[in-house]
């Protein structure tokens, strides 16, 4: 059964971010920029945020505010739901779908070490998926 770790170890590691007092047009066009849904913010080393498109559509773009005059602190989500390395995808995705996040900073003793999407949780259940049918027709078909 796969875990986060295995995720991180196949998609890899980077961790975009940015810090509380960027603007909000700051952080869209860096999640453009990065192909991303969703960036960490960070205060140096510690985790104080999440923004996501979601926040911006939600507390900027509804609420008739300027993404160029908005600081991200002002939008973001906050305290944010962490994941472990050692939790199964079907744990996590259960964390993801109890919380209503699509983003999950994976941490180790307060250090972010990367982030899993919804994408990426999916993805590794249709691989646990895959390779029990690949095992389970090669035992009944006698490995042929």
């Amino acid at each position: 059964m796969k875990q986060i770790s295995d995720l991180l170890n196949h998609k890899g590691r980077d961790i975009w971010s940015l810090s509380p007092d960027a603007t909000v047009y700051e952080a869209i066009d860096q999640m453009a920029q990065k192909g991303v849904g969703a960036l960490l913010v960070m205060e140096g080393e510690k985790l104080v945020g999440i923004v996501s498109e979601r926040d911006y559509a939600r507390k900027v773009i509804l609420k008739g505010k300027a993404s160029r005059e908005t600081h991200v602190h002002e939008i973001m989500s906050s305290p944010v739901i962490c994941a472990r390395p050692n939790l199964t995808v079907e744990q996590t995705m259960a964390l993801m779908t109890e919380n209503r996040v699509r983003h999950l900073p994976v941490v180790v003793e307060e250090k972010v070490v990367g982030v899993i999407s919804i994408g990426d949780v999916v993805r590794g259940i249709i691989d646990d998926q895959e390779f029990h049918i690949h095992e389970l027709t090669k035992y009944i078909t006698g490995g042929l």
